[in-house]
């Protein structure tokens, strides 16, 4: 009993026992703070901003409490202690640390905020939180064709940042091209179909079209890239069996599968007034002859 009394009263003992509880009271403020900020803040841009920055004032504290502490005196006599606990605890915590310095990368590196559409580790998604440890995610995809929600939210740890690529679809430019493929007989009116493709996306994106202009020469001028064709195009393939019109067009990261859709639906719909002067093509099965077949009854 009298040794675990000596330990206790040892400086060094005192003084990590003191770094402890300052620690407990600082992550106690908070988590305080964020459920009044919670209360009293009702813009929720406004209060996310105000939480992450709170919590970032606060690491940092903590941080400067522990440097502090064993710089103000002699740093001889726990120089092997020191050492040994903190690699021990580097080991040990090695993916949370990595998490919080992936934390900080993300804000002040701006890799991507709440709001960006996103690919990191596989997983596709709009974020909707990032906290010191973990990257929230409305999941898209896997069983759900095209950019839809499938309802899941994924937690992702923010040390796959350090990891791997990150795919934004909206930083800086929250345009992406797609494309469109229409299929005619070889029989149709080429040049009457490219019209009319290219009347209807024109009319159709002109908006985007715009917009885009604007925002890809920021682009240009803020990165070493070259200018790119904002404006809809249309190439032609031949096949054995169709002539493909390949349209590359330029829409909003989160309007794709809408603008596709249009522009399906208002396509149809002007070959159809053609008068199958243009057609759309298919696999067809041509039978030549009906190959002569002998029947023979026996009694």
């Amino acid at each position: 009993m009298g040794e675990l009394i000596d330990l206790f009263n040892r400086p060094l003992v005192i003084k990590i026992t003191t770094i402890v509880v300052w620690i407990l009271v600082i992550l106690i403020t908070i988590g305080f703070v964020r459920k009044l900020l919670k209360r009293r803040i009702e813009d929720a841009a406004i209060r996310y901003k105000a939480q992450k920055g709170f919590e970032i004032i606060g690491y940092i504290l903590i941080i400067l409490l522990i440097i502090i502490s064993f710089t103000i005196d002699d740093v001889k006599d726990y120089t092997i202690i020191i050492g040994l606990f903190t690699a021990g605890l580097t080991f040990t915590l090695q993916e949370l640390i990595l998490s919080v310095a992936g934390s900080f990368y993300i804000f002040f590196v701006r890799v991507y905020k709440p709001g960006d559409r996103i690919e990191i580790n596989g997983i596709k998604g709009d974020v909707i939180d990032i906290d010191s440890v973990y990257t929230t995610i409305m999941e898209m995809g896997e069983w759900v064709n095209s950019d839809n929600y499938s309802g899941r939210i994924v937690k992702i740890s923010n040390a796959f940042v350090f990891k791997g690529p990150i795919k934004n679809y909206s930083m800086d430019f929250p345009f992406v091209w797609d494309e469109l493929n229409l299929l005619i007989t070889y029989d149709s009116n080429v040049v009457l179909a490219k019209k009319i493709v290219q009347n209807i996306a024109e009319e159709q994106l002109s908006e985007y079209t715009k917009n885009s202009k604007v925002k890809w020469e920021e682009m240009v001028e803020r990165y070493y890239i070259e200018n790119a064709t904002i404006e809809p195009t249309i190439a032609i393939q031949l096949t054995d069996n169709w002539i493909e019109l390949n349209l590359r067009y330029i829409t909003d990261f989160k309007k794709r599968r809408a603008t596709k859709n249009e522009l399906y639906d208002r396509i149809q719909q002007a070959i159809k007034k053609t008068n199958t002067e243009v057609s759309f093509a298919s696999t067809t099965l041509q039978l030549l002859k009906i190959p002569e077949v002998e029947i023979s009854l026996k009694k």
